[in-house]
């Protein structure tokens, strides 16, 4: 269900170029590109939600199936940095204002409608600049891969590292699960306007550069980042086989 408290934005950046799987926004689903999945999965929540892209297949793609999408530079090298463009360019095309900004991963074709209201409610507290998405996890086979997170009594974050945290001293790794609910990191985030270009302007910090993960440079340089949970696990496509997983998971549920 759509809420209008918080004027919110929903960005997708969207790039043509992977190591992994080149031109996946355009793989098809099911019938559908992975874009449109992403894209139309946002609508359910959001009255604005635009693309951003820098690849004319992309755009193409999205004027085709009615979506809103702006052609942003080639010379980004974090999606934040995308997003600010694009949202800049919007908002000086459509004159409107918003109170949140979302960075929305374009490689999540099932995307919850719910997470993005879980991560939009966490800037009804007027101090939050910055939020994101967990899932906690009590399985073992769950802490092979992936970038963990820890947080104090207050949901804001401590650390991310694709290391896993906190590290159950004493205890074989093999039986961690049992004595700790560990937190994995989902990848979309959430800003005030300001808060936006604010890190998008910021120079990239030491921890950031150590562990590859850009939210570091926010809390590097004294921030919070405040957390919200989620149950659902949208499961992030980077390879073929990531692509033949959600095709199994779409076509069981219809």
């Amino acid at each position: 269900m759509k809420s209008e408290k918080l004027t919110t934005i929903g960005i997708i950046p969207a790039r043509y170029g992977s190591t992994r799987l080149e031109g996946k926004p355009l793989v098809n689903i099911c019938g559908k590109t992975m874009i449109q999945r992403v894209y139309e999965q946002a609508k359910k929540a959001l009255n604005y939600v635009v693309v951003a892209t820098d690849d004319e297949r992309i755009y193409n793609e999205v004027i085709k199936f009615g979506g809103k999408v702006v052609m942003t530079s080639k010379n980004h090298t974090t999606g934040t940095n995308r997003c600010l463009e694009a949202y800049q360019i919007f908002q000086k095309d459509s004159r409107l204002t918003f109170d949140v900004v979302l960075n929305i991963q374009g490689d999540e074709p099932l995307l919850d409608p719910e997470q993005i209201t879980n991560l939009v409610t966490c800037f009804e507290d007027k101090t939050t600049e910055l939020a994101t998405l967990v899932i906690p996890t009590k399985k073992n086979e769950d802490l092979n891969s992936g970038v963990f997170v820890v947080f104090d009594k207050n949901k804001n974050a401590l650390y991310f590292s694709r290391a896993i945290i906190p590290v159950i001293r004493d205890q074989d790794v093999s039986k961690w699960s049992v004595y700790n609910t560990f937190y994995k990191h989902v990848g979309m985030y959430g800003f005030t306007p300001k808060s936006l270009a604010k890190f998008a302007n910021m120079q990239e910090t030491n921890l950031e550069n150590n562990e590859k993960l850009e939210q570091l440079r926010w809390l590097e340089n004294g921030h919070k980042i405040k957390i919200a949970i989620t149950l659902h696990n949208s499961i992030p496509v980077d390879t073929l086989e990531d692509v033949e997983k959600v095709i199994r998971i779409i076509s069981n549920s219809k």
